[in-house]
């Protein structure tokens, strides 16, 4: 089938798959307008990658495990391995990746990782399975890290855009600091359910929501259309862009970096899955094409 990118396609949507790191390089709609950011270096050169067995950093970027030090970068390595390509069709692709003598000196794990990409209508579904193929627990953390652009391609300015949440968000957010997860925390600047984001909210780096309500976001100019990131099983939640950027990074996370302070053992790690030997667990996020942004939730709602 070649190693070039997998196109999906439905009547509301079109998406390029990529085997390299199972990544999202390519989100269009019926029109063939844009929604996803192209991977520019002038500003950041990811699209949607795959964040996998970490999400954020390791202390120093290591991996202490039984006494045995392991090298590995921020969000972890599957965004940079060739997947396999196991299935595709006009509306569904699956790869997949498995743990090999590179994965073990990084991550002294037997894993697989499987990918499926799901385009029904106007909404294209992720689900990533991670099993244990080894003898005992596989701890793990898997997030998601797409960029759409901001603005979207329906009229209006950056500045016009909103983000708002399915519920009001109140607890505190962190910041990643130095790569590591702030052990200062700052007020949610999302009111009443509503984020609008700015440059200035962005020059010190990304938004984390570790405490979170909601289940989806809405994305784009109200009353234009736009999209809705819906992530049921995802606890967590990245936002991220950088100063005069044009994208907005939405990012579902199971998991999230080391803390400032924290314990050095791998496996005491905060935010981690532990999944048995023989198991499995899903992580899954969808994004959904929305005629009308206008449609948000309305007061009475966002305390709901």
């Amino acid at each position: 089938m070649g190693e070039g990118p997998v196109k999906l396609k439905s009547d509301y949507l079109e998406a390029d798959i990529s085997p390299q790191g199972a990544e999202m390089v390519g989100l269009r709609d019926r029109d063939g307008r844009d929604l996803l950011w192209n991977g520019d270096p002038a500003f950041w050169t990811g699209r949607a990658p795959l964040l996998f067995p970490i999400v954020g950093r390791l202390p120093n970027d290591q991996l202490l495990h039984e006494g045995n030090v392991y090298a590995m970068g921020q969000h972890g390595f599957a965004r940079r391995r060739a997947f396999t390509l196991e299935e595709a069709t006009e509306h569904e692709v699956r790869l997949a990746l498995h743990a090999d003598d590179e994965t073990l000196k990084q991550y002294p794990f037997p894993f697989s990782l499987t990918v499926t990409y799901t385009l029904a209508e106007a909404t294209l579904s992720i689900s990533a399975v991670v099993a244990n193929t080894g003898e005992a627990t596989l701890p793990a953390s898997f997030g998601f890290h797409p960029a759409f652009r901001w603005p979207l391609p329906y009229g209006g300015t950056r500045a016009d855009h909103r983000l708002v949440f399915e519920k009001a968000e109140a607890e505190a957010i962190h910041r990643p600091v130095g790569g590591l997860l702030s052990t200062a925390t700052e007020d949610n600047p999302a009111v009443d359910a509503i984020l609008e984001p700015t440059d200035a909210l962005f020059e010190r780096d990304a938004l984390i929501f570790l405490d979170l309500r909601s289940h989806h976001v809405r994305f784009g100019v109200p009353g234009e259309p736009g999209l809705e990131v819906a992530f049921p099983d995802m606890p967590h939640l990245g936002i991220w862009s950088k100063p005069d950027a044009p994208f907005l990074c939405i990012e579902p996370w199971a998991g999230y970096a080391s803390p400032e302070v924290g314990p050095a053992e791998f496996m005491e790690k905060p935010g981690l899955s532990l999944i048995a030997p023989g198991e499995a667990k899903r992580f899954g996020m969808a994004i959904r094409w929305m005629p009308d942004v206008g449609r948000l939730i309305g007061p009475h709602e966002a305390g709901g």
